[in-house]
């Protein structure tokens, strides 16, 4: 069970705090637990799971009722052991209608569902109140509703953070405590079913040495096993990328018996000739050998990190039992001395890390050229799969991170490991992360390290793989990861103040937009709207919604119409054009045209942000590289393409370009992009990007007074 000793005092504290504030009879319920135990069950009887109810001092009935059936909306509300988050709570529809409404309504609605150790009771509610179930129970005016279910929040939590999987002191962990159906009435609460299962705690594992990410990243010395003398193989191209990024040969070795030197690096031997521990040690080996040279990397105590390239390390059924013996020796090891060394993989495409001046990728350069595309690269990559990793950067050039590592199967590194060591990097200001599943209990870890680098102004996109259940199944094979409830998962990086992606499409938007415009000001949710193609300010008009959250088109100040005049007067077009937001400026608007009113809108306090169509097809703007009319191409000091940039630079607001139109306009989009504007080849993709990433930011921004709050209380 993967818990950091930070999380356990959390965990203890919080448990001791709720212990002395609530009069629940722990002893009691220890004893219910372990009588059962005793008779070799998990699952408690019904009259078992009433005593327990009852030593909880949950502030509901339990008796059987007599009265026929209820009217009332019927609830569950329950705690329970998440493999990946450890305790949850989660309230919402109940009763026969519950698996209809889970169904039909989209997430958060039928229920909602938070960690225990992570909210209070009023946080809680705080999210039921958004659910189709606790607007059915207002709809009542049922008499201390709010409070009812406070006081049931309060004592469910203390309960289940007293036996948790987080809490090193709990004798007995409780899987399960449901209540369904849950009916609140003008007269209190009743459950006329509920049902308890609990299990054993298992052994906490030893605390990774993560400082050691760093020699990782930035090593002084690296070593590599694997690389032919002959032929270009994995652990060749990797010798080559390593030279290629500018490593220096001197501080670099290849264990190769037999050979002095392979591509002008020096070769050993074994590990015991190494002159020196290695900082970094690249195994680019066969699956079969590797089992055998991580007990010899542990024993000879040869590198502060380790790299496992192969496949074939717990993503198959034959590799799994062999797998899990290496994790546990690694494990084993992190109890002794310093901690021992720390692995990434196995299954690993390896590391990117410019900071570092190495590329360890097993990707030929002319495959993938990573030319530097921002001045100052601020983000980092996090992912479980090298593929997704490399494909993102092949499509958008411009994501350009600082570092990129592929975690494969977190034999030992896991994500909350690489997210928490990005949290505290002043240069990180961005971390994308594409997640199959978790080590046991790291999903805690994950969501905690997330509100850490929020609290410390940073953003974090997430695509969480295993959103069904075959995604699920292709998850357990490609990485060894078992994906876990996608629902649960969702919602708990929702509430830590993570970008949430749903597809790869639109984790490329969302890593995209929220790299251009992370140093933008945030001030709300009102859009400005303007184009010279009309479809388009339709578009962005039907584009402002996202799944829980709506941009509104600002209200312009009456100075702004008297501007936005004076443009369409001084260009002839007043006659044709009405002003409004969104608004169409008409195809016969110019380049200068499209940057004064883009500035006019920027500059109108009651707009928040501006998407701007650049009308790339429109014979009035220059937006070619190579145009019929002399001057009148992309790099004339008139053209959108000059003009833009400058205005995004000046402007504190987001400003996105939207650039619809073919192959042709490749050049005007690069060189956009280059200069730091945000572009996008479809307004609806545009605009629907913003509206998700501003929803986020204010979200960010709420979680971090929320956090200065408690810490002032």
């Amino acid at each position: 069970m993967s818990m950091s000793k930070e999380t356990e005092v959390s965990a203890s504290n919080k448990s001791d705090e709720i212990d002395k504030k609530v009069a629940i009879e722990f002893e009691t319920i220890t004893a219910v637990l372990s009588a059962r135990a005793q008779q070799r069950s998990s699952t408690l009887e019904q009259r078992e799971t009433q005593q327990i109810i009852k030593a909880a001092c949950l502030p509901v009935d339990t008796t059987p009722q007599s009265t026929g059936e209820h009217n009332e909306p019927a609830l569950r509300i329950s705690i329970h052991n998440n493999r990946d988050f450890g305790m949850v709570i989660s309230a919402g529809i109940g009763g026969t209608a519950a698996d209809l409404y889970r169904t039909s309504c989209r997430d958060g609605q039928a229920a909602v569902a938070a960690s225990t150790l992570l909210n209070d009771a009023a946080a809680i509610l705080t999210l039921f109140k958004e659910s189709i179930a606790y607007k059915m129970l207002a709809a009542r005016e049922i008499n201390n509703l709010d409070q009812q279910l406070l006081s049931l929040f309060d004592q469910l939590i203390a309960v289940a953070n007293h036996y948790s999987p987080c809490n090193p002191e709990a004798e007995f962990i409780i899987s399960e405590l449901t209540l369904d159906p849950l009916i609140i009435t003008q007269g209190g609460m009743l459950a006329e079913g509920s049902f308890c299962r609990f299990e054993s705690p298992s052994q906490t594992p030893a605390a990774r040495p993560i400082h050691k990410i760093d020699k990782m990243l930035h090593p002084e010395s690296i070593g590599i096993i694997g690389v032919s003398a002959t032929k270009m193989n994995f652990g060749r191209i990797i010798l080559k990328n390593l030279i290629d990024s500018g490593y220096d040969k001197d501080k670099m070795c290849i264990i190769r018996p037999g050979e002095s030197e392979i591509d002008g690096v020096k070769c050993v031997e074994s590990l015991t000739t190494l002159p020196h521990k290695l900082d970094l040690f690249i195994v680019a080996v066969a699956a079969e050998a590797v089992f055998g040279l991580v007990d010899e990397i542990i024993e000879s105590d040869a590198a502060e990190s380790v790299m496992l390239i192969p496949g074939g390390l717990g993503e198959t059924e034959a590799s799994r039992e062999q797998a899990a013996l290496m994790s546990a020796k690694i494990n084993e090891a992190h109890r002794k001395g310093d901690g021992g060394p720390i692995f990434l993989g196995g299954n690993c495409l390896g590391i990117v890390s410019h900071p570092g001046c190495y590329d360890s990728w097993f990707i030929p350069k002319f495959k993938l050229p990573k030319p530097q595309k921002k001045q100052q690269r601020n983000s980092a990559l996090i992912s479980q799969s090298g593929a997704f990793m490399i494909t993102r950067i092949s499509q958008n050039p411009w994501f350009d991170p600082n570092y990129m590592t592929a975690l494969g199967n977190q034999n030992d590194l896991t994500h909350s490991d690489m997210v928490n060591y990005f949290a505290d990097r002043p240069d990180i200001d961005l971390i994308g992360v594409y997640a199959e599943g978790f080590k046991e209990l790291d999903g805690l870890a994950f969501v905690k390290a997330i509100k850490k680098a929020i609290l410390q102004g940073k953003q974090v996109v997430v695509y969480k793989a295993g959103q069904s259940a075959p995604g699920q199944a292709a998850a357990l094979g490609h990485t060894a990861s078992i994906a876990g409830d996608y629902e649960i998962c969702a919602a708990l990086l929702r509430q830590s103040g993570a970008i949430v992606a749903h597809s790869f499409t639109e984790f490329n938007d969302l890593f995209y937009v929220a790299d251009c415009l992370h140093h933008k000001k945030i001030g709300g949710n009102r859009l400005g709207a303007v184009s010279g193609a009309g479809f388009e300010t339709v578009g962005m008009a039907d584009s402002i919604h996202s799944d829980r959250f709506s941009l509104t088109m600002g209200a312009l100040e009456p100075a702004t119409y008297t501007r936005l005049g004076e443009i369409l007067k001084a260009k002839r077009l007043d006659a044709l054009m009405e002003i409004r937001n969104p608004f169409d400026i008409n195809p016969g608007a110019d380049d200068e045209a499209h940057t004064l009113c883009t500035q006019a809108f920027a500059q109108d306090p009651n707009i928040d942000a501006v998407v701007v169509g650049l009308d790339p097809l429109s014979p009035m703007m220059r937006t070619l590289l190579d145009s019929p009319r002399p001057g009148f191409d992309i790099n004339s000091e008139e053209s959108i393409t000059q003009q833009l940039p400058r205005l995004v630079e000046e402007i504190d607001k987001p400003i996105i370009g939207i650039v619809d139109g073919g192959s042709l306009y490749d050049p005007m989009i690069e060189m956009l992009k280059d200069r730091g504007v945000c572009i996008f080849r479809s307004c609806d993709q545009g605009v629907k990007a913003l509206a998700k990433y501003i929803e986020a930011r204010l979200n960010s921004e709420a979680i971090r007074k929320a956090f200065a709050a408690d810490q002032q209380g």
